[in-house]
């Protein structure tokens, strides 16, 4: 049943429509738009029989929605989220989630007691297996077993078990960080469990072969590793210890390893020291890792075996973190005494040469105090070598058995605050842990590439491709003869243009993809040339080529064999569509599988088949689930029909508009039309923008509330929504700006389409700051909302996002803001585009919006503009939602602000009466706070 506002917000915008309509299609309203379902991203079973997705409305509680790929069974289940797939498909795990009308009725402390559990579907029969708090769950590689790690005290939940011990009564003294919980290891032919209590860690092999868990109870000194062989569910214990805590335990996929770290457990953890050693699962022997006096463990310390179990990474440190005492006053002499009484004080010191700024400092201190520096264990020979360490501290390991790419960004912490993000790169040896520099002052976003076999390096700078031999020491420069840049051509930005990225290696080093800004390019690493793979077509139909649905893994990067086929997606710089293609490597060309007038966009690949999912989009067309061949998207099944909601509505068109801009260069942008749109009307329009906004022109709507105009709702109601690409000019950002919005809405007047008097502009954020200055310029806009805007840039140039902790000087001089010098360097430039400085020229009503917690731009912003256009005299209203961020994340002031701009737009576009808080604002009034 919809609410009594829902309802007259309905009688409202039927006003617009043909009563023989209204009466056949509802209007869209924000009851709708809250129920509205989204489907989360999707998940597909290792062998491309199952596919599992999360469906969720804006408000409210999601389900999950599984399909066997194979019977084309499906299921809903009730309060799902989060799927997990079993290898084969036959089992599909979701977070039990905590019902909405349940957390919105509990009180604080009830609803910390409220914890998610799990459900377990078989896919098979559709049947249920639902379990509650729980706070993780794991399938094995092979699917034959799930882990449920339960949360704490939940053992009179749960069912008794034969071999489940007596737990021991929870010492509250015991840090909550040792505290073991129950864990349930369910053998998923049988539904046979095993129960564990106190567990603090668990691990599954690859293979299927073993499961282990680390059982810690202080209180009783029981410390004990428990290895079970899943094939015959035999439970043993092949480690125990007396006064020591294992920490994190690992089994090498093979499983015939079991690493582990322990520790005095009499230390609190946070200032624990542990050690490594290594259990043959084989022989039952123990080896300790060697000891070093310059670096141990801690708490932190993550194992993870390489793939061929040779290896095992962990991290290490210097000296573990102690944990700082405020003084404490225990005797009467002690309140005269300096060093007790400045014990207590309260301060930060900010230095001129600190690396970070003590914000910054702040927010990652945290961070700082769990990392670690990784080393690595030779599992053959029991040798350990030190790779990361106090002046290279990140290292990217994946499954190279020789070499890895580390990184720096020590020496340029200091200039983060005004110039961006640098990094230096080198190359180690993972048997040495020698460091060579490969490149200094590399952008942070300009990572290079390692191929498989470690034989090569891939890096781009300044427009061209390097490629580095790693046994020869020497470098190239492959693209210097190719007849385009790999730089980004679309760059505006008063920094160097970056690159294009790379695509994936051919696994034997023989090749690598490389990316322009509309082809691809194979490099042979044996000739160091490179040949077009898409013979130019791409740049010649203006379609960008990218390689698309290789297996998603971070640690595994997907690579190519030789005379491979691949799916490339192209995305047509002329009709915004996409479409799939074929190429194979070695031969230059690309052949069309799919085209179509929509937005294509892959999601899932399985990993032991070659099946994919995707997603097909249109304004008018819900982004429904597909499934294909990877070889053959064009033979595709629709797995989904969320589309069926839209299908209620009426529904308006997307179309691309072209204009010349008054600096004569030619602009894209998106006319969305109103529902029951009619030729030669005229309509109020609605623009949003913020950068480049051609490329939604087949985008469905996001049908949700935020901190943005709901298109569809819009649309319904009798709107026009505008969305133009913005192109800058360095030092000008607020200028051009004004001059593609100005110029936009004006070809919308002479198209016949948008009411000169009716004309709306609504941005968030880089688009607030966009809108707030555009009122300044120009009186084509009647009536604004600006959200989360800057105003001054001269009072914004040194303020702080406190989201991050970073400086902001930074974005106005390499970033969005385009500067591109500093405020000392050049003031009149941060003067002239500072919408505060030309409040006396404003004629446009304007809304601000802003929470006051905001932590990327400072809130005191909306505050200066709103000050400044109160004492200019102008229309101006501040809406301020406390305790709320950048975006708003409460769902009542995300909806509260959505009707007002509903409001506010229909007042002052279609003359509609005020509300009284438009017309007479609202006194601030304090609520009686809940028990």
């Amino acid at each position: 049943m919809k609410s009594l506002f829902s309802k007259s917000l309905l009688l409202l915008t039927a006003s617009f429509l043909p009563v023989s309509l209204f009466a056949a299609t509802p209007a869209i309203t924000p009851d709708d738009i809250m129920r509205f379902e989204s489907l989360k991203k999707p998940v597909i079973a290792d062998t491309g029989t199952t596919l599992a997705v999360e469906v969720s409305p804006d408000r409210g509680d999601s389900r999950g929605l599984v399909k066997n790929l194979i019977t084309a069974k499906e299921f809903s289940v009730k309060g799902a989220a989060k799927p997990k797939v079993s290898h084969d498909g036959r089992f599909v795990a979701f977070v039990d989630t905590v019902p909405l009308l349940k957390t919105e009725m509990a009180s604080a402390q009830e609803l910390k007691q409220l914890k998610s559990g799990m459900v377990l579907l078989d896919s098979n029969s559709g049947s249920e297996h639902r379990y509650e708090r729980v706070k993780s769950f794991e399938f094995n590689e092979t699917g034959t077993h799930i882990a449920i790690w339960y949360e704490a005290e939940t053992e009179k939940n749960a069912p008794k078990a034969e071999n489940k011990p007596e737990s021991n009564k929870k010492n509250n003294k015991v840090d909550e960080y040792d505290q073991g919980t129950r864990l349930e290891l369910v053998a998923l032919n049988g539904f046979q469990s095993t129960f564990f209590n106190d567990v603090t860690a668990f691990s599954f092999d690859k293979s299927g072969l073993h499961f282990a868990v680390a059982v810690n109870n202080i209180n009783a000194d029981t410390h004990e590793l428990k290895l079970v062989t899943l094939a015959d569910k035999t439970v043993k214990t092949v480690h125990a210890l007396k006064q020591l805590q294992f920490g994190s335990i690992a089994l090498s996929d093979n499983g015939k390893y079991l690493g582990f770290t322990y520790g005095d457990a009499q230390q609190a953890p946070f200032g624990r020291e542990y050690l490594l050693s290594l259990y043959n699962i084989e022989s039952g022997s123990i080896t300790a890792a060697p000891i070093s006096a310059d670096w141990t463990l801690n708490r932190y310390a993550k194992l993870r075996f390489s793939d061929d179990s040779q290896r095992l990474f962990f991290g290490r440190v210097p000296e573990v973190s102690q944990q700082r005492e405020l003084a404490v006053i225990e005797k009467e002499a002690d309140l005269f005494n300096p060093n007790i009484i400045t014990g207590k004080k309260a301060l930060r010191v900010w230095h001129g040469d600190d690396p970070r700024i003590k914000p910054h400092e702040v927010k990652e201190y945290k961070n700082e105090l769990k990392r670690t520096y990784l080393a690595v264990l030779h599992v053959t020979g029991n040798h350990l070598v030190q790779l990361a360490d106090l002046s290279v501290p990140d290292i990217d390991v994946q499954q190279q058995s020789r070499f890895a790419l580390a990184s720096t960004d020590l020496p340029y912490r200091k200039m983060i605050t005004w110039a961006g993000f640098y990094r230096d790169f080198y190359l180690v040896d993972l048997n040495t842990g020698r460091k060579t520099l490969l490149l200094t002052q590399q952008s942070s976003s300009a990572e290079p590439t390692l191929s498989p076999n470690e034989q090569f390096i891939a890096y781009y700078l300044q427009g061209n491709v390097f490629l580095y031999e790693v046994a020869s020491n020497r470098r190239l420069n492959i693209t210097k003869d190719l007849p385009v840049s790999f730089a980004n051509e679309d760059h505006d930005y008063p920094s160097s243009a970056p690159g294009y990225g790379f695509g994936p290696w051919l696994a034997d080093d023989s090749g690598l993809l490389l990316y322009d800004k509309f082809d691809i390019w194979q490099l042979n690493t044996g000739s160091k040339s490179a040949f077009n793979l898409t013979a130019g077509q791409g740049r010649k139909e203006q379609v960008q080529y990218r390689v698309e649905g290789m297996i998603n893994d971070k640690d595994r990067p997907s690579v190519l064999a030789r005379n491979q086929s691949v799916l490339l997606q192209g995305y047509s710089h002329i009709t915004k569509a996409d479409g799939f293609y074929q190429a194979k490597l070695g031969t230059a060309g690309a052949t069309k599988l799919v085209a179509d007038d929509a937005k294509l966009k892959v999601l899932a690949r399985s990993k032991d088949a070659s099946t994919i999912v995707f997603s097909k989009q249109r304004y008018d067309l819900f982004p429904d689930l597909y499934t294909a061949d990877y070889n053959a998207p064009q033979q595709s099944t629709r797995q989904t029909d969320l589309d069926k909601q839209k299908r209620a509505f009426n529904w308006g068109q997307s179309e691309l508009v072209h204009w010349t801009n008054g600096d004569g260069k030619p602009l894209d942008g998106v006319l969305i039309k109103p529902t029951n749109y009619v030729e030669g009307q005229r309509y109020p329009v609605l623009v949003y923008f913020y950068r480049f906004m051609s490329d939604r022109l087949h985008a469905f709507p996001q049908m949700n509330i935020n901190h943005r105009p709901n298109f569809a709702w819009f649309a319904d109601n009798g709107y026009a929504i505008f969305l133009p690409d913005i192109r800058f000019e360095v030092g000008y950002p607020g200028a051009s700006s004004v001059l593609a919005l100005t110029s936009g809405v004006q070809h919308l007047i002479d198209m016949g389409i948008a009411d000169p008097q009716g004309v709306g502009i609504q941005g968030h954020s880089w688009g607030g700051y966009q809108t707030a200055f555009a009122v300044t310029q120009t009186s084509i806009f009647k009536a604004a909302v600006t959200g989360a805007p800057v105003s001054n840039m001269t009072s914004a140039y040194s303020g702080i996002r406190h989201g991050s902790g970073l400086a902001r000087q930074f974005q106005y001089e390499t970033g969005q803001s385009r500067i591109g010098e500093s405020l000392f360097k050049s003031p009149q430039k941060y003067i002239e585009n500072s919408p505060v400085f030309y409040v006396d020229r404003i004629k446009t009503p304007l809304m601000i919006m802003f929470g006051d917690k905001d932590d990327a731009v400072p809130w005191e912003q909306g505050v200066e503009l709103y000050l400044a256009m109160r004492r200019a005299g102008k229309d101006v209203v501040f809406l301020q939602y406390q305790d709320e961020p950048h975006h708003l994340k409460k769902y009542p002031n995300k909806l509260d602000y959505s009707i007002r701009m509903m409001e506010y737009f229909d007042h002052y576009l279609k003359g509609k009466p005020a509300p009284q808080w438009l017309t007479q604002g609202e006194a601030y009034t304090e609520y009686k706070k809940a028990d």
